[in-house]
């Protein structure tokens, strides 16, 4: 049996990696991963980037299993976390998706007051139930995205009536009260406004000294400010790897060139 819980709760004795070994993904007899092999190094943020349809999206739900879900869905290779393939049928996918935790393109947040959508996580995952350190833990989390002065008198507020920044924040903000090690972002500032847009970057910027973020993105020029690291992506294979200022300056391969120059996309 796979020892995952052990070792992710003792994240001290081992960097927080993704790696991905031979991982091929099939939805029926679709192939959208073919033979994928990345290391993604921890507390910093990668960027995957690729045209519509190449597989970006479905290699991020990958990290915490959320294509099980999916009808049809078949994965074949590993995916080491931390020193365990996660696709070992014993993993534990309640304790995985609280350390690996996710952040979706739209900002779903609960018909609920901004208090109880933070709540939430930690009464799934029976964290706390003393209400002083339930209050301690989302002020902590409104704090590490911003929000803990616009909103500490306005708890009881339906967290809908929100900007759609706010928003978005508040669903980071929820992730990061169940003390993940590492942070998947689909497409995370695509409903936001330009001026938004910047603001959650410059929060991204931040993160990344606590945690291990992995951001699927179309936009490049988004690619290249806020990631350490970027992979590109197409029809299903991962092109390229490596460090966000050589991937747009001097890229290996001709393919990935094409693609940052704007031949399509």
């Amino acid at each position: 049996m796979v020892n995952f819980m052990v070792s992710l709760s003792n994240p001290m004795e081992i960097e927080t990696t993704i790696e991905t070994k031979n991982l091929n993904l099939y939805y029926g007899d679709f192939r959208a991963l073919n033979d994928v092999n990345i290391k993604i190094p921890g507390r910093n943020v990668t960027a995957i980037i690729g045209p519509s349809g190449c597989g970006k999206s479905t290699l991020l739900r990958c990290f915490n299993r959320m294509n099980d879900l999916t009808e049809n869905a078949k994965v074949q290779g590993k995916i080491i976390i931390e020193g365990n393939n996660i696709l070992e049928l014993e993993t534990d996918l309640i304790f995985l998706r609280k350390k690996v935790g996710m952040v979706f393109q739209r900002p779903n947040v609960f018909d609920l007051s901004i208090y109880n959508n933070l709540k939430f996580g930690l009464r799934i995952h029976r964290m706390l139930s003393d209400k002083d350190h339930i209050m301690q833990a989302i002020q902590s989390g409104l704090e590490q995205v911003n929000l803990w002065q616009e909103l500490k008198d306005k708890l009881r507020k339906n967290a809908r009536s929100l900007t759609l920044e706010q928003q978005q924040r508040l669903c980071i903000a929820r992730v990061i009260i169940l003390k993940p090690d590492i942070i998947l972002l689909d497409e995370p500032c695509s409903a936001l406004d330009p001026i938004a847009t910047l603001r959650i970057e410059e929060l991204l910027r931040i993160l990344r000294q606590q945690y291990t973020l992995v951001i699927v993105t179309h936009n490049m020029q988004q690619a290249a400010r806020v990631s350490d690291y970027t992979g590109f992506m197409y029809l299903g294979q991962l092109i390229e790897f490596g460090e966000t200022n050589q991937i747009f300056t001097n890229p290996g391969e001709k393919l990935t060139e094409n693609y940052i120059s704007g031949y399509f996309g």
